[in-house]
């Protein structure tokens, strides 16, 4: 799957199968359900699952919680803006 498809599939509203959990939370979180995206990655420790509960916290203002996550995936807040972050995860992940 790549980038137009993943997105496409969130227009549709249409979960694609077999993706990881975490694009599967960057799919929720793009739906409009963040409590959903936030419920699939919360008890995961591996950097890339602590990157997408990073950018979660991030939207939704929790700056302090976020920047927690962000270091347990060996990152730093970026300065772009939400909507980029979520499109270099989700590109990175597919």
């Amino acid at each position: 799957m790549d980038f137009d498809a993943f997105v496409h599939s969130v227009k549709d509203k249409q979960l694609p199968a077999g993706l990881s959990v975490c694009l599967n939370s960057l799919w929720y979180d793009a739906a409009g359900d963040w409590a959903t995206a936030h419920s699939l990655v919360d008890s995961l420790t591996d950097s890339k699952a602590c990157l997408v509960h990073a950018y979660l916290h991030r939207k939704e203002g929790d700056t302090w919680n976020a920047d927690y996550w962000y270091r347990r995936a060996n990152s730093k807040r970026p300065a772009t803006s939400l909507e980029e972050e979520w499109r270099t995860i989700v590109q990175a992940l597919l």
